[in-house]
């Protein structure tokens, strides 16, 4: 979470320079809300919708014939910065136990997108995993920030680090793989926030690759990027549409800022068809973080109370997404399993969040719980003051 609290510093310092930076902010080309609502990727169709979209128009997004007769097995990889090397340890972990199946779909928010197209190609992709968040090729990404980017750019580490670091991994051959996955049927999705229209969008990351458009592998990276741009640390993506005539850019932000987790809406999953007849359903749910609450004496600053403001919100939110996964899968017979970051596991302040050294020790984390094969946890553990009163009673 070390990101989040440096763009939350960085908030600040544009709060107290509001002005300063509106007058560095550069122009960009207007267009109306009209416009958004019909805007396309040009060259490539189908490569996103927005999530609130109709269930029709979703179930085109991940419709997959080829492979009606086989189960449904669903990896959903979380947001949380530098956390992420838990989700990369679990993987590879899952991998060495023998385990691991390959999924269906996959859907990734925030640096969990960043994992999502790795898991979705399978064990011979881990070597990526390992390097991404253990090699400290990541903690580049936080060197030597730069107070002026927030003032007269549009974000602390404004020079495109993130950017170049996946451009590195988003090779030809990467692309040519997640398309000839997808054309066996299977899908990869990642999540990212539209600013401009206050939407979360769901993109095909397998259409965009298999489409053979000339800026398939250019897009397809910057979703990444834009997915995991958290906003005053790293600078958006624009992402260039048509509407018409019209051709105007889209800014677009980390997806968490929209959703911690992405799962398929409940009315979409029972749609279908190898959950309506009966066929084996697994949800496997990754969170890059914590869900139990921290004690800690907040001081008395506007730093320190905005910070521990946004994790108690980002914990809420998971949860209640968690929830609501969990009755789903309840109510309908498919499998929930849970992953996410013991209180017992190595923690750091929140400036040191992409510190090699914790990166390190998370992964080995998740690696040695993976390694298990029966680490998931099939419902979502209670709030701590639920199992306080229980205990209580109980004694």
């Amino acid at each position: 979470m070390g990101f989040r609290r440096t763009g939350l510093r960085a908030l600040a310092a544009l709060g107290l320079a509001g002005q300063v930076a509106a007058c560095g902010s550069l122009p960009r080309t207007p267009y109306s809300a009209e416009q958004a609502a019909f805007a396309s990727v040009p060259g490539i169709p189908g490569a996103r919708v927005y999530a609130d979209a109709s269930v029709e128009t979703i179930a085109e997004l991940a419709a997959n014939p080829q492979r009606r007769s086989k189960g449904f097995t669903y990896l959903a990889l979380s947001g949380g910065g530098g956390d992420g090397a838990y989700g990369a340890g679990v993987l590879n972990g899952w991998t060495a136990s023998g385990k691991r199946p390959e999924f269906t779909l996959v859907s990734g928010v925030s640096t969990g997108a960043l994992i999502a197209p790795f898991a979705f190609l399978g064990s011979g992709y881990d070597a990526y995993l390992t390097e991404f968040y253990t090699s400290g090729v990541a903690s580049e990404l936080v060197a030597s920030p730069n107070l002026a980017n927030v003032l007269f750019g549009s974000g602390l580490f404004g020079d495109g680090r993130l950017r170049n670091l996946i451009d590195r991994y988003v090779t030809p051959d990467l692309i040519r793989a997640v398309a000839e996955e997808h054309a066996k049927g299977r899908r990869l999705m990642v999540v990212t926030t539209n600013l401009d229209s206050q939407r979360a969008v769901i993109w095909n990351m397998g259409a965009i690759a298999a489409s053979g458009a000339p800026n398939a592998r250019e897009l397809f990276r910057d979703v990444l990027a834009a997915s995991a741009s958290i906003p005053a640390v790293f600078p958006p993506q624009f992402i260039d549409v048509t509407a018409g005539d019209a051709r105007f850019q889209e800014m677009h932000v980390d997806g968490s800022v929209v959703t911690p987790v992405f799962t398929l809406p409940q009315t979409l999953l029972l749609r279908d068809g190898r959950i309506r007849t009966g066929g084996k359903a697994e949800i496997y749910v990754v969170i890059n973080g914590r869900l139990e609450p921290d004690f800690e004496v907040t001081k008395d600053n506007t730093l320190s109370i905005v910070e521990r403001s946004f994790t108690t919100a980002s914990r809420a939110r998971s949860r209640a997404t968690l929830t609501a996964t969990y009755a789903l899968a309840r109510n309908n017979g498919i499998g929930f399993n849970l992953t996410y970051i013991d209180e017992g596991a190595p923690k750091v302040p929140a400036s040191k969040g992409f510190d090699t050294a914790y990166m390190r020790a998370l992964y080995e984390e998740g690696l040695a719980k993976g390694r298990t094969g029966t680490f998931w946890q099939h419902t979502v553990p209670a709030a701590p003051t639920v199992r306080e009163t229980a205990s209580t009673l109980a004694n």
